[in-house]
């Protein structure tokens, strides 16, 4: 769903059910994710480093990417962080690409909810806004709302194989 704020603002929601635990994917995709992420996505990310903090609210984090790609880094900070109500806030401060060139900020709100019998649903909300005389376009608006369900479905899978991971 795509709701726009005004004529450079969007926020694009999307959710997706999973059958693991709120605090597993939690621990995964957000405490954990400096670990787990370069691992699992090795054909896309090098690696995730913390340039400040160690995960709580202020944690500053640079994603590097693979080499070859369309971006080869991002750097974003954590504005928000619950962990028991498992809810993260964090808003991209620096990269290359897409983001650097077109938008002025962008933010992901990522909350996991318990959902029918141990298993969850993960509400992600992008908070985006074109740079002057910039128009977002469809194709943008699928990256931003492809690239992050793609990385939380792969982590899903390997934490369906492995039940022990983040218990």
């Amino acid at each position: 769903m795509i709701i726009t704020m005004d004529e450079n603002t969007k926020r694009v929601t999307q959710s997706f059910v999973t059958q693991v635990s709120p605090s597993r994917m939690f621990k995964a995709l957000i405490l954990d994710s400096h670990n787990i992420c370069p691992r699992l996505l090795f054909s896309s990310i090098k690696s995730i480093e913390y340039f400040e903090g160690d995960g709580d609210v202020g944690t500053i984090k640079q994603i590097n990417y693979i080499e070859g790609g369309e971006i080869r880094y991002t750097k974003h900070r954590v504005d928000a962080l619950d962990k028991e109500k498992f809810v993260c806030k964090y808003r991209f401060i620096e990269g290359d690409g897409f983001i650097d060139s077109m938008l002025e900020f962008l933010t992901h709100e990522i909350k996991f909810e318990g959902y029918g019998q141990g298993g969850c649903v993960c509400k992600i909300t992008c908070d985006f806004k074109a740079k002057e005389g910039v128009e977002i376009k469809g194709i943008d608006i699928e990256l931003v709302k492809h690239k992050p369900l793609g990385m939380y479905e792969v982590v899903e899978a390997h934490l369906k194989a492995y039940p022990q991971l983040y218990a």
